[in-house]
């Protein structure tokens, strides 16, 4: 008898802690249920405002100037240093007739 008195405070304890983790879910729960409300308002008052450095329209302007450079780059490559040509003929306007001629068929 006196392992069942022992064993009731326990099982009293036990309950109790039991009672306790319950109590504690559905507060938890409500908090959780509360807290999106408050977080909301919060985000409202505060507003993140992005700054550009460089304006949309100059970006494009500068990517269509990049792409440029980069071809004219690639082209003076190409004509001066993989076929035996002098880099600034590139810039010649005969030397992209002479092109033209031989894409079109007109010389061979």
């Amino acid at each position: 008898m006196t392992d069942d008195k022992q064993k009731s405070p326990q099982l009293n304890r036990r309950d109790a802690t039991e009672k306790e983790i319950v109590s504690s879910r559905s507060a938890r729960s409500k908090q959780k249920k509360q807290k999106p409300v408050k977080e909301e308002q919060e985000t409202k008052k505060i507003r993140w405002v992005q700054i550009r450095l460089l304006p949309i329209w100059l970006r494009i302007i500068l990517v269509i100037l990049i792409l440029g450079v980069a071809a004219i780059t690639g082209a003076m490559f190409g004509y001066g240093i993989l076929g035996d040509g002098q880099p600034a003929d590139v810039l010649k306007k005969e030397t992209w007739m002479h092109i033209f001629d031989i894409m079109s068929g007109k010389e061979s």
